[in-house]
């Protein structure tokens, strides 16, 4: 048995979703595997304290073991790992959470989801997450594990050179799903740049998944894809009318949260 902490994230945009709906059940659920703690990273939200009452209503349901603000361990996450919030610039914002969850992580294994990311239904007998865990355990080269994202299995067996088991294997990372081995990304492997890196959005600066691709680059570390598995990511919509009405509608029952979301990534496939 592999102890894997199992964590997502939430911001003022979407923390409702999470922690108002059974939504962050139903992605701990879908994962199918009996994880050694759960937490969750909470960060730049407009009223801290009404958040950590409904986080809290999650740990006393058993949801969830923890929850963590990333303003009240950042500084100790970033001098670890030889940063600086200058030297991150607009990638901050989209490195700070992952970067404290790591860094709290207690496991040898490490799974994060965004917070709008979730696997679907799972088709092998034999869960992703072992497989992928014992793959990891084999080899050091093995530096990440994801299920494919979005149903393109096409486009991530083009981005692969090989497979092993029920894995395509290649290089590239996503802070969308990971899993990983915590030491690995407890280290200072922050401070690398690599060409072919620059394909992540300008916007996002000098990210945490930029990063940690130019190191695997420079070091010839590897990601594994799920070749039977996969995650669908969907953006929450930023209206609050939008966030109010999706919310009514989500507190009709457990079903409706997962239909609803389903539902929500099949229009965005088809243009609707």
């Amino acid at each position: 048995m592999f102890e894997i902490t199992f964590e997502t994230k939430c911001y003022e945009n979407d923390w409702e979703y999470l922690l108002k709906t059974s939504h962050l059940e139903h992605m701990i659920a879908a994962c199918q595997t009996p994880f050694t703690f759960r937490q969750l990273i909470i960060n730049n939200v407009a009223a801290p304290e009404t958040v950590a009452h409904y986080a809290q209503k999650k740990v006393d349901a058993g949801v969830i073991d923890a929850f963590y603000f990333v303003d009240d361990y950042i500084a100790d996450a970033l001098k670890a790992y030889g940063l600086t919030r200058e030297a991150l610039g607009k990638g901050y914002y989209y490195s700070c959470s992952e970067l404290v969850g790591i860094y709290l992580s207690k496991t040898k294994f490490h799974l994060h989801f965004s917070g709008d990311a979730f696997m679907v239904a799972a088709k092998s007998p034999v869960g992703w997450i072992t497989e992928a865990c014992r793959l990891l355990d084999s080899d050091p080269q093995y530096f990440v594990a994801n299920p494919t994202w979005n149903y393109r299995f096409d486009k991530a067996k083009q981005e692969s050179f090989g497979h092993i088991g029920n894995f395509y294997v290649g290089y590239g990372f996503s802070d969308q799903c990971y899993l990983i081995r915590a030491a690995d990304f407890q280290a200072p492997i922050y401070g690398y740049e690599h060409e072919l890196s620059a394909r992540y959005p300008a916007y996002g600066g000098e990210l945490f998944e930029k990063r940690v691709d130019a190191y695997m680059r420079t070091h010839q570390r590897l990601r594994l894809v799920s070749t039977t598995e996969t995650y669908i990511h969907r953006n929450f919509r930023k209206s609050k009318l939008y966030r109010r009405m999706a919310l009514w509608w989500l507190g009709h029952g457990t079903r409706d949260v997962w239909r609803f979301f389903r539902l929500a990534y099949y229009k965005h496939r088809r243009g609707i």
